[in-house]
């Protein structure tokens, strides 16, 4: 008997799991009701859990096991125990949405990241920063910021604030200096077109009302005029009458529309005075020895986006002082 050579063909035998398609996949809210009613070993506990009534959860259990064709609990009185193909799927359908609850909270992390809380004065808000916000959101479209306008002192680490522009006086300041405020007197133009009330010297105040911040801590009528009087060596005066506003924003708003004379912060009024609806009949300006300054929090330290803004800032402040 004569012997050959036999070849052999290599024959791949198909794993149980590469003939399932993806639709024949049990589907997610299926899988939740499976993972749930496992882990408490109770279709009303997964329901309760769940949101859902006892009845819905069985269902879904139902067709998840025709689906499968095979039983994934055994019904006893009282009581549901996994079957080995129960216990299969337990392990799988654990570890699948273990896998997805990291994968959302590390997305949701990195969306986090790409987000700047900011504190400043309401004045230094409304008049200085937000109208320039939009050059920093052209620069950076996919970060948000976060403002919180207050003239309270808030903690950053406590308040999650990875930037603070503050306003203090110079000598007390922390952080990195961003500009010196200058003082100086500032009304509409209608004013000064007023010949029965003059406005060309400082004595001419008298005449007009004044309109000024209401200070906390101080009962003086005209507190936030007091450092540009200081300045100009003279007494409180005793004006017209006087308008009192919690916000700076709203008494330069006054000002604007014509109801009095407001003490002038550059560089936060330079722009209204620059398109001309205010101006400085007094000529001159004044500094006030009070100054912005820009901080970073602990947590800054770790969002680039926080430190591109803070580099915006600096750019921005820098480009008020060229010629």
């Amino acid at each position: 008997m004569r012997s050959g050579n036999v070849k052999v063909a290599a024959v791949q035998v198909p794993s149980a799991a590469s003939g399932i398609a993806r639709s024949e996949l049990p589907r997610l809210e299926l899988l939740r009701s499976f993972e749930a009613a496992a882990r408490h070993l109770s279709f009303t506990k997964a329901a309760d859990e769940l949101a859902l009534t006892q009845s819905a959860v069985s269902r879904q259990i139902q067709q998840m096991e025709e689906g499968l064709g095979v039983a994934l609990f055994e019904r006893r009185h009282r009581a549901l125990v996994l079957t080995p193909a129960g216990r299969t799927m337990n392990r799988a359908v654990t570890d699948c949405l273990e896998r997805l609850r990291d994968a959302t909270a590390s997305v949701r992390a990195s969306l986090q990241a790409r987000r700047i809380a900011v504190t400043t004065t309401p004045g230094f808000a409304s008049l200085w920063l937000i109208p320039r916000l939009a050059r920093f959101a052209q620069s950076h479209p996919q970060v948000d910021v976060r403002l919180s306008a207050t003239n309270d002192t808030l903690d950053m680490v406590r308040s999650q604030i990875d930037v603070a522009v503050r306003f203090c006086p110079t000598r007390l300041g922390q952080g990195e200096p961003l500009f010196e405020e200058t003082v100086m007197p500032v009304c509409a133009p209608a004013l000064l077109r007023d010949r029965r009330r003059p406005l060309r010297t400082p004595a001419d105040l008298v005449h007009h009302t004044l309109l000024a911040m209401e200070m906390p801590q101080d009962t003086t009528p005209t507190a936030d005029w007091s450092p540009w009087f200081q300045i100009m060596g003279l007494p409180e005066m005793r004006t017209k009458n006087t308008l009192r506003f919690s916000q700076y924003a709203d008494a330069v708003a006054a000002a604007v529309a014509g109801q009095g004379v407001a003490i002038g912060r550059l560089p936060l009024v330079a722009e209204l005075l620059r398109e001309g609806r205010l101006v400085a009949p007094l000529r001159g300006t004044q500094t006030s020895a009070r100054a912005y300054f820009v901080l970073a929090s602990p947590r800054a330290a770790d969002n680039p986006d926080a430190q591109d803004f803070i580099r915006w800032l600096r750019a921005e402040a820098a480009g008020l002082q060229r010629p």
